[in-house]
């Protein structure tokens, strides 16, 4: 099956430096910001569909605008490209969230992909009016996936859980397709979760051996459920013509950071209940030395952003050889984002798709542009996912 490659929206706004933010934290630069204005928001979806990806992730939070109203906007402005929307389910009901998927998918022609969220930081969620500890919302987050998949089934709910109670909830219109659901987490509560309800697990970009592991756990727990779950990586990217062009790129946003900025950040990082986050800080330690963890992989971002803190840095072809690396443990989709996110989507489209697309480990998922003149288009079809089990 071909690789697929999702880029990022960046809601809270993009610079040519590195913006912190994300669990919990405010979006920051130490360089300018451009506003995420629907205008510029555009720009970097048309061009990821015009390159050949096939989503592009929007995050949640209260660092960021919301991810389900800009999504719908953007939609009127691509025709291909899927939403890979990011959620919490302690902050709206089971049953509205399916109707909004359903609603999504029909207006939007099928171009829902949901990214489940379980937070991990307390005073967030407490400002959301979600008071629950971690190992609750998990809990919580599997009723609500149990009951939403139902109602996308078309079938008429009664729960009656520890966390969540419905009564006679149904769709009176379907989702179709029904989105498929995108879930991470490090924690053993998020382990049990994403083996039930996960097409796709998420992972964000540790060294190969520690995504091995992690693999082959969630592949464990999903067996047990009698299923079988696609794997995807959250990485920033840095590709350039030749390595020391991308390492040079690196030490550049590297150098625009204001040590108060980090030191602020890794305090903040350092209060998270997030058990991935905790592997993130583990990469680096909060020193601005020793960054290149493996090879091509450099976890500079992660001093000053939460969540994803690691990019692939390097020529085309390393990076690219690194994708491969990945994949051959298993990873079949890419989320990547850089900054700034509209100039890094054309670096790593032209760059380094045309390689994956030679050594036949990608295919476009619709025609391209640069292929108009010898292609005729082809249709775009959604690609099948997952089953959950009968139990789910």
């Amino acid at each position: 099956m071909s690789l697929q490659f999702h880029w990022f929206l960046p809601t809270y706004g993009d610079s040519r430096d590195l913006v912190g933010g994300g669990h919990g934290l405010r979006a920051g630069s130490t360089g300018a910001i451009r506003p995420a204005t629907l205008e510029y928001l555009g720009q970097i979806a048309r061009s990821a569909e015009q390159l050949g990806f096939v989503g592009a992730l929007t995050p949640t939070g209260a660092w960021c605008e919301d991810a389900w109203l800009t999504t719908a906007m953007l939609t009127e402005v691509t025709e291909r490209l899927k939403f890979l929307v990011a959620f919490r389910p302690g902050s709206i009901s089971p049953t509205l969230a399916a109707q909004q998927s359903a609603t999504f998918q029909r207006h939007s022609d099928g171009r829902l992909l949901l990214n489940v969220v379980i937070g991990g930081e307390p005073h967030e969620q407490r400002a959301y009016g979600d008071f629950l500890d971690k190992d609750a919302r998990y809990a919580r987050a599997d009723e609500f996936l149990d009951i939403t998949r139902a109602l996308w089934r078309g079938e008429t709910v009664d729960h009656d859980g520890a966390h969540l109670r419905v009564e006679g909830a149904t769709l009176a219109r379907l989702p179709d397709p029904s989105p498929p659901i995108y879930f991470g987490g490090s924690s053993p509560a998020a382990g049990g979760v994403a083996a039930r309800h996960a097409d796709v697990y998420l992972t964000w970009g540790e060294p190969p051996a520690q995504v091995a592991e992690k693999l082959s756990w969630i592949r464990r727990l999903a067996a047990a459920e009698g299923r079988t779950i696609r794997f995807g990586i959250r990485l920033h990217v840095i590709a350039r013509d030749t390595a020391e062009q991308a390492w040079a790129e690196a030490r550049r946003l590297l150098s625009g950071l204001d040590p108060k900025l980090i030191a602020d950040v890794q305090a903040g990082l350092a209060r998270s209940e997030s058990v991935g986050q905790k592997r993130m800080l583990a990469l680096h330690g909060g020193s601005t030395d020793e960054l290149e963890i493996y090879p091509n992989l450099w976890a500079g971002v992660g001093l000053v952003r939460g969540g994803a803190g690691t990019a692939l840095v390097g020529s085309h072809a390393e990076v690219a050889d690194r994708i491969a690396e990945y994949h051959g443990l298993g990873i079949d989709e890419f989320v990547l984002s850089g900054h700034p996110h509209l100039e890094e989507a054309y670096w790593f489209g032209e760059g380094v798709l045309p390689i994956l697309r030679q050594r036949g480990l990608w295919t476009p998922p619709y025609a391209l542009a640069a292929d108009a003149e010898t292609s005729t288009a082809v249709p775009f079809a959604p690609t099948p996912t997952a089953q959950p089990a009968a139990a789910s």
